[in-house]
């Protein structure tokens, strides 16, 4: 019986975690997405490449999902607190975008005028925002693991969230 009320205590405890980071997530506000193909599975990938001082290696064990997807934010728009599953490539298309990233004590934004790009390692939560008067455009590719969500909404991280989602015009 001890077992059984320990077992219940144990879940209900999960529950209440998993209804917490719900809560505590920061949704996006004043984005659209639209996907640009459809998406493309690859089975293992072994690829290294070398042309002169450059060097590139992708491996890959289990099969991949590739997402090429547009995201427009509208002035003061952003793409809430979240990390994603695998390595992202981003380009900016047109306007300004705005990083912050969660591990980043001095909250210091990292500012992407079109034709920049930037990249986002796996698992580093981070925010995107539109602080800017006109529209933002860019193209994001992830690169996940096959049938995962590519996405994952994540909580304030508390050293700058408050000020990052502040900041620009109205959220």
């Amino acid at each position: 019986m001890k077992k059984l009320i320990g077992g219940a205590a144990f879940l209900a405890g999960l529950a209440v975690l998993a209804i917490a980071a719900t809560a505590l997530a920061t949704p996006g506000s004043g984005a659209t997405f639209t996907a640009l193909a459809p998406v493309a599975q690859f089975g293992e990938i072994n690829a290294q490449a070398k042309i002169g001082g450059w060097e590139s290696e992708i491996v890959t064990k289990g099969a991949s999902d590739l997402h090429v997807t547009q995201i427009a934010l509208t002035p003061g728009g952003h793409g809430g607190w979240h990390s994603h599953p695998g390595p992202t490539f981003v380009l900016v298309k047109s306007g300004t975008a705005t990083f912050y990233e969660g591990n980043d004590a001095s909250c210091t934004p990292r500012v992407l005028p079109a034709g920049s790009g930037h990249f986002e390692r796996t698992g580093d939560a981070h925010i995107v925002r539109n602080e800017g008067t006109e529209g933002l455009v860019f193209v994001v590719v992830h690169l996940i693991p096959a049938g995962a969500t590519r996405r994952t909404d994540e909580p304030d991280p508390g050293n700058c969230a408050s000020r990052a989602i502040g900041r620009g015009r109205s959220r």
